[in-house]
């Protein structure tokens, strides 16, 4: 057997190595040598901590309406303050962010599964199929992924699972160009060539020798549709046309708080808003660090 095959280089895009045992450690400690990386694996840990365990440590009503304590400020009882509606924020925030990072993890991990898929084939088939495919991808992405989940949110208004198929289907398109290039730098390769010669199928060499040889990048472009996802997840539920009350998520928060907010009541939407900004960055260095994990071109 020779030595492990590193996929060809593709133009504007780091060359990324087949995941291995050894590969892996390697692409752990270049992670690991990324501090703005680990920050942002940290603040991911922290939040979703924070939203998934913090409610059984900090138990508040999230359904009811309590309009004695309507907007009132932080305080040892309510430590972001409350709501127009007397929700305690802090309670609202970790339920808020269930919610977004529910369906922006989601969201993300079915945008890549369709994009691999689609990349894949479109990429390994060549040809008129490639053409097609990828005018396909083309003509989507000169479509705005926001102007077309607005208008499907106006025309339905979609539950959990409606929000993370729409998502997912408007999401695709950048992670199957993605994959598409990788694949045309694997299909020629000798592995590839001598399965295709004792008979092997299509559909074995794309499983068994080209989603396995891009795995790295298929990481890489999960973490970034993670991040894009609880953008748009933000920005519709901000314009009030996601998840609908009493469920919300921390674009809705900030849809909710920004009149209050002019009257002074800054926590209705300085907390979401930190959240948003925070966890979207903290996806994004990851989505950094692991590129340059994964670049054999830096490696010594």
């Amino acid at each position: 057997m020779s030595a492990v095959i590193q996929p060809g280089q593709v133009p504007g895009k780091a060359t990324a190595a087949p995941v291995t045992a050894s590969g892996t450690r390697l692409a752990v400690r270049r992670f690991r040598r990324n501090k703005l990386a680990v920050v942002g694996l940290g603040v991911v840990v922290f939040f979703f901590l924070f939203c998934f365990a913090g409610p059984l440590v900090y138990s508040t009503d999230q359904t009811h309406t309590l309009l004695d304590q309507v907007n009132l400020a932080p305080s040892g009882s309510h430590w972001l303050g409350t709501d127009a509606v007397g929700h305690d924020v802090l309670g609202r925030l970790m339920y808020g962010g269930k919610v977004s990072l529910i369906v922006g993890l989601a969201a993300g991990v079915l945008a890549t599964v369709i994009g691999t898929l689609w990349g894949a084939v479109a990429g390994y088939a060549g040809g008129w199929v490639d053409a097609v495919m990828m005018r396909v991808v083309d003509a989507g992405i000169a479509i705005p992924a926001l102007f077309i989940l607005l208008v499907v949110s106006a025309i339905t208004t979609p539950d959990l699972t409606g929000l993370v198929v729409i998502l997912g289907f408007v999401s695709w398109l950048v992670p199957s160009r993605l994959i598409r290039a990788e694949t045309l730098s694997l299909k020629n390769r000798d592995y590839v060539l001598t399965l295709r010669a004792i008979g092997g199928t299509h559909g074995r060499a794309i499983i068994r020798h080209i989603l396995p040889n891009s795995v790295s990048t298929i990481i890489v472009a999960a973490t970034f549709q993670i991040a894009d996802a609880i953008l748009l997840v933000a920005y519709v539920s901000y314009l009030g046309l996601g998840v609908q009350p009493p469920s919300t998520d921390w674009g809705g928060m900030l849809s909710a708080g920004l009149t209050a907010a002019y009257s002074g009541y800054w926590w209705l939407i300085i907390p979401p808003g930190l959240a948003i900004i925070l966890v979207v960055w903290a996806f994004n260095a990851i989505g950094d660090g692991l590129r340059d994990a994964f670049d054999v071109r830096g490696r010594g």
